[in-house]
């Protein structure tokens, strides 16, 4: 002690830098815990609370859609491996060899005037504990679930029961947290099916069609109708189908629309079915889902076929994203290229949506730049996978946007 006295007497200055950090330290120790006791449900430091905040005084909430891609070469660590049981083996790009699958994890979105935050699995499955959250909509849908869910797993111990909640498709439940994920498969979300003239004759057979698809623009398709009472947060999608020929061809399977149990005549072209069934569809949801459920819509996903259709030898072959110039070529309305309906399905969408309670995932610009991230040629197809992604990949910011705007609803 006699020691310890005499140096103090010594050297002062030493004492009182001591004494400071030590003071600076408790006043950190003392910032720390009131931070993390006004943060929403207990969150710890450093998850982001709102996502939709003002970055910009004056300039409103951020908008996630708008801004570019950048390369962090440092992230190369996945946030789920191949190893996922449940990525589609056409999706699992780093399995199948492809050339870029590892590059794809270096690309990080950043939206002008914030930051998207990727989704922390261990703090989502303790926020949505005693949850449900259904995905409703076409395989672009699947693709997102699936990134969600490998998420979850990665960090998840404990049982994880695989069922059918309300028909889905498929779904999991993460047993210890309660919370349930789930996919509903529908293409159109209205109930379709083939079609065929009456012998006896009819209002469609008397404009001379023969065969076709019967599509319901108001009766919802059956795996889907008991998500809504069953499922807390939902996200639907459709847009794909409607423009595809090869299903739906104008001349030898025309799509049919009937409503009320009766054909719509004069026949009318899918663009116009589209809207016709959105109308309906977004009415039926809106009576019938939860009073608290929370409802959102996925913007359409582009394709990025270069030289054709997909069975017009079209492929997707780059290894880098689009620059702002090769997007407007290949998605602009003006230049009615091989994606174009991508933009016009959303016309019919953002119009749909108009006053409803429904909110926006935006995700087609943010999409519009990723040629470089779909299967391609190890798609395990006879044509190249130029629609759906790879896993680990792009869904992955999907699921972050997602995240970002639950946590600002909460907030």
């Amino acid at each position: 002690m006699a020691a310890l006295d005499t140096g103090a007497r010594r050297h002062p200055s030493s004492f009182l830098t001591c004494f400071a950090l030590l003071l600076f330290i408790a006043t950190l120790f003392l910032f720390s815990t009131l931070r993390r006791s006004f943060s929403p449900e207990g969150l710890s430091v450093g998850v982001q609370p709102s996502a939709l905040r003002r970055d910009v005084p004056g300039e409103g909430y951020c908008d996630y859609s708008n801004g570019y891609w950048i390369r962090d070469q440092s992230s190369v660590i996945p946030r789920y491996d191949s190893s996922c049981k449940e990525i589609f083996k056409g999706w699992n790009c780093i399995s199948s060899g492809k050339s870029n699958a590892r590059e794809l994890l270096q690309w990080r979105w950043k939206p002008s005037g914030c930051d998207l935050l990727p989704l922390d699995p261990v703090h989502f499955l303790r926020r949505f504990r005693n949850k449900s959250i259904g995905f409703v909509g076409d395989s672009l849908n699947r693709n997102m679930f699936v990134s969600l869910f490998c998420m979850l797993r990665k960090v998840y111990v404990g049982e994880v029961r695989k069922w059918r909640p309300a028909g889905a498709d498929r779904g999991f439940t993460f047993v210890r947290n309660n919370l349930t994920v789930a996919y509903h498969r529908t293409n159109l979300l209205a109930r379709y099916g083939s079609w065929s003239a009456n012998s006896n004759g009819g209002a469609l057979e008397s404009f001379g069609f023969k065969q076709g698809y019967r599509v319901d623009v108001d009766v919802p398709e059956h795996t889907w109708v008991e998500a809504l009472p069953f499922h807390d947060i939902i996200i639907f999608n459709t847009g794909h189908w409607w423009w595809s020929p090869s299903k739906f061809d104008p001349i030898w399977s025309p799509m049919l629309f009937f409503e009320k149990g009766m054909p719509v005549l004069p026949t009318i072209s899918p663009d116009v079915g589209i809207s016709i069934t959105l109308k309906h569809m977004i009415s039926y949801i809106e009576k019938r889902m939860k009073s608290d459920g929370i409802k959102f819509f996925l913007t359409l996903s582009p394709r990025h076929f270069e030289g054709g259709e997909w069975n017009q030898g079209g492929s997707c072959r780059r290894v880098q994203p689009l620059g702002i110039e090769e997007v407007e070529e290949l998605f602009s309305l003006e230049k009615n290229g091989t994606n174009v309906e991508v933009r016009l399905v959303n016309q019919h969408l953002m119009k749909a949506l108009k006053g409803s309670s429904f909110h926006i995932l935006n995700i087609t610009h943010m999409s519009e730049f990723r040629a470089d991230a779909h299967p391609s040629t190890t798609g395990g197809k006879k044509h190249e996978d130029c629609m759906h992604w790879c896993l680990p990949g792009l869904t992955d910011s999907w699921v972050d946007l997602l995240m970002s705007l639950l946590e600002n609803l909460k907030s």
